[in-house]
């Protein structure tokens, strides 16, 4: 370009020609010097020397900051065989002024690593490792057979000299088979990673990566077959799926996810503990201090086998639905046969009611007080309140009460009834004062409201159940699909707390059999439902027709409360189902929301039956309030001068004269109810479960069991039997429980712990190869939840031809 302006300069002017040719030739000597004396003063810092190396070879050398070694390789790449390179680096000296610096070229891909390698972990501590392993990238290869060069340079800005030593081999085993287990060593510095194709006629593998060692805590990633691959502690989690695991951790894989229907398996061992609950090291005095983190090698088995297939899923789906329809089937057999029954009944008992053990003068073994059966029901207290209690004998619940107010009673049922449209007594409530000190309280003492009004509060609590449940349920929903979304785009599945053994994924779904599991509490919550339905549609029917046996025999059958614990039970399916597509502390609220409600509505079910004008109020109450409610019957108030009355009490009780308590079964009732709640209490202090949740779930079923089972035995010793049907269903579903609850304490996972520890628990599937212990939880307890209703529903059928006046109150 200079001599082409001067070659046109020398036609405008004689001066021009010089002064260019002056210019041309200084910018030359300038050219010239820092070309020359540029390469002195390079060749005087820095000397590169380039040697050809060969694999399975130790090299020893030293590097400083005056020259630069640089090491060529060359290998086969086939297409159909993949084989892997790994360069591993030991620098002897331990006291470096500046580190060294890996750089491996190849032809795809670029790894940079520095000896000491230094790891970081929290509180920005510092972890040096001097010995040093990394296997190289593979790209693919279209070339049937080609032959790769790759370099490792060398170089440091150290002056003094280093020694280290390089060693470039190959990896054995470097392709993974399936249903080969192979084992290798792994360390933060030196991470290892294997390659799986997808054979054909496979979509769908889990890779398994166990350890004898629980720690030092480890990485294990599922990457893509792209450069670079991410096997560091501080990058792993880039990309892929990844999970932390102390003895066991498993991953399922999809083809569908990986175009190159092949993937990397990573495996890396942390710099600390923590993240799978080991102890925290610790703390630094000084910022900057480099901490020995000392031999954390550890020793891991890998293998890759394949999940199951279609056909699995089908299998399971239909043993699912074919299970709980059986249950349909056998209560459609049940029902024509009870049907056939009563109608037979129905022909022979045209009399009136039957007699129960009171009338006949049976008396039980041990009589007791408040229930105590040595004299009639009707019989009164040794009190003067004879004519005042033979007062109320027109109320329902009594045989004199005309049938054409019946009649009229059930017309006017059908428009919408109020309490306050009806006219009461001035002193109702010195009434139930005057009838709750008859010694002996049977069912029409306590049934003398008028049945369409509480007919229609307890319908609210299905009303209620049902408002809760569509509210609570919706966000519920979102929720748990936006753990599933982050879950799926992340690749962290230390979110969710899977049994990664038996993890059987569907669509989004990364555990669809323990969705599906959870089936049997909605189908058989519908068909408790459709049960309830039948028996309140032929209840209703007896009343049109002005059917005795209906009107004044029997308990008094109000099912607001059964409409309630099917929907109860139909929630808790869907509650448990939404908790088990992401399992983790948040969600476990989830899980057992409905539960309190069930065993809630079951104790004031159990309540309700011998207390039917009572429309109790669910919930929290002090043990002591609540004993104090049932002892009393409700009969105490809590106000100023409740101490003066309590002293008056301990006064004529205790001291004046010793006698016992007036309700003797009553009060043994709540004093184990009182020592295993304060038991329950006392616990809860001390421990402090993690899991509150479930312990309050525990109180509330053990107060359960405990009244149903003092109202058993109340009812036996009342000289009252139970049907062969209810009998059954009890037998049953006591065996159901026990069998539940074993599957249930497997603890195949728990979120009380860190995700690598709760896999300690994961083990593989044992129904079907598709459902574990925890899904044949999810089956008992459902069957058993059902039978547990329809106890409650069919326990008191004995007494439907019983005179209200003659059942017993306990």
């Amino acid at each position: 370009m200079v001599l082409r302006s001067c070659w046109k300069s020398r036609h405008k002017s004689s001066s021009g020609p010089a002064r260019c040719w002056l210019r041309s030739g200084l910018a030359a000597l300038v050219w010239f010097c820092v070309t020359q004396f540029g390469s002195v003063a390079l060749g005087e810092t820095n000397n590169v020397v380039q040697k050809d190396a060969e694999f399975d070879v130790t090299y020893n050398d030293t590097v400083t900051s005056e020259n630069q070694t640089i090491y060529a390789f060359n290998h086969t790449v086939s297409r159909n065989k993949t084989e892997g390179v790994r360069v591993t680096v030991d620098v002897l000296s331990q006291t470096l002024e500046s580190p060294i610096l890996f750089v491996v070229r190849q032809k795809q891909a670029v790894l940079s690593f520095q000896v000491p390698l230094i790891l970081r972990g929290l509180y920005q501590r510092k972890y040096p490792y001097y010995h040093v392993g990394r296997t190289l990238c593979q790209p693919p290869t279209r070339a049937a057979s080609e032959t790769q060069y790759f370099f490792v340079d060398v170089s440091t800005l150290s002056s003094q000299g280093t020694n280290y030593q390089l060693r470039v081999s190959r990896v054995e085993s470097f392709t993974l088979q399936t249903d080969k287990k192979f084992s290798f060593t792994a360390s933060p510095s030196q991470p290892q990673y294997f390659k799986y194709v997808f054979p054909d006629g496979v979509d769908t593998v889990i890779v398994k990566v166990h350890s004898d060692m629980t720690f030092p805590c480890s990485v294990m990633s599922i990457q893509d077959i792209q450069c670079p691959v991410y096997d560091l502690d501080n990058n792993v989690a880039f990309i892929g799926m990844y999970q932390t695991m102390t003895k066991k951790g498993a991953i399922t894989v999809q083809r569908k996810d990986f175009p190159s229907n092949s993937f990397y398996v990573v495996v890396v061992v942390k710099t600390e503990d923590e993240a799978c609950g080991g102890p925290l090291r610790f703390y630094p005095l000084r910022p900057d201090e480099l901490i020995d983190a000392g031999n954390r090698s550890k020793i891991l088995d890998v293998v890759v086998t394949p999940a199951i297939k279609s056909e699995v899923y089908v299998m399971g789906m239909l043993f699912c639905l074919g299970i709980f329809l059986s249950f349909y089937l056998l209560t459609l057999l049940v029902a024509c046969v009870e049907n056939k029954r009563m109608n037979k009944k129905r022909e022979v008992f045209q009399n009136p009611a039957d007699m129960s053990p009171a009338e006949t003068g049976k008396t039980p073994a041990s009589p007791y007080e408040y229930g105590s059966f040595a004299d009639n029901c009707s019989t009164l207290s040794s009190e003067a309140v004879t004519d005042s209690a033979t007062s109320t004998d027109n109320n329902y619940g009594y045989m004199e009460r005309s049938l054409d107010s019946v009649g009229r009673s059930r017309q006017e049922s059908l428009s919408s009834v109020e309490e306050d449209d009806y006219d009461t007594l001035d002193d109702i409530n010195s009434d139930k004062n005057i009838v709750r000190t008859k010694k002996f309280l049977c069912v029409s003492d306590l049934a003398r409201k008028d049945k369409r009004v509480l007919s229609k509060k307890y319908q609210i609590y299905f009303w209620n159940i049902a408002t809760i449940a569509v509210f609570y349920a919706l966000p519920v929903i979102q929720l748990v699909i936006t753990y599933q979304t982050v879950v799926n785009v992340t690749g962290n599945q230390d979110i969710c707390f899977y049994n990664f053994m038996c993890a059987h994924p569907l669509g989004a779904l990364s555990a669809f059999n323990n969705i599906l599991s959870n089936l049997g509490y909605v189908m058989l919550g519908l068909l408790f439902l459709l049960i309830v339905l039948k028996r309140d549609i032929v209840h209703n029917r007896a009343l049109v027709r002005n059917d005795l046996n209906a009107l004044e025999c029997g308990i008094p059958k109000h099912f607001g409360l059964f409409y309630a614990m099917a929907t109860a039970l139909m929630m808790e399916g869907l509650l448990s189902a939404c908790y088990h597509v992401c399992p983790n502390y948040t969600n476990f609220q989830f899980d057992t929301s409905f539960m309190y409600m069930i065993a809630g509505l079951c104790m004031l079910k159990l309540y309700q039956k011998r207390h039917p004008d009572i429309n109790a109020m669910i919930h929290i109450l002090a043990t002591l309030l609540l004993s104090t409610q049932l002892y009393y019957m409700g009969r105490w108030r809590l106000d100023s001068g409740i101490l003066r009355r309590m002293v008056y009490i301990v006064y004529t009780d205790c001291i004046r004269q010793c006698s016992g308590p007036m309700y003797i079964d009553r009060m043994v009732l709540l004093v184990m109810g009182n020592i295993v709640n304060w038991s329950l209490a006392a616990y809860g202090l001390i421990e402090r479960p993690n899991d509150f949740a479930s312990y309050l779930l525990a109180i509330a079923i053990c107060n359960l069991l405990l009244y149903f089972a003092f109202y058993i035995i109340m009812k036996l010793r009342s000289g009252e039997r139970i049907q062969c049907l209810a009998l059954v269903c009890i037998l049953f579903t006591a065996v159901v429980w026990g069998f539940a609850l074993y599957f249930f304490f497997q603890g195949l996972s728990t979120w009380q712990k860190t995700p690598a520890e709760s896999r300690e628990h994961n083990r593989d599937c044992i129904l079907l190869s598709f459902f574990d212990d925890h899904d044949i939880w999810h089956f008992l307890s459902s069957i058993a939840m059902f039978g547990s209703f329809l106890v409650l529903l069919t326990m008191d059928d004995d007494l439907d031809t019983v005179r209200r006046d003659k059942i017993y109150v306990f």
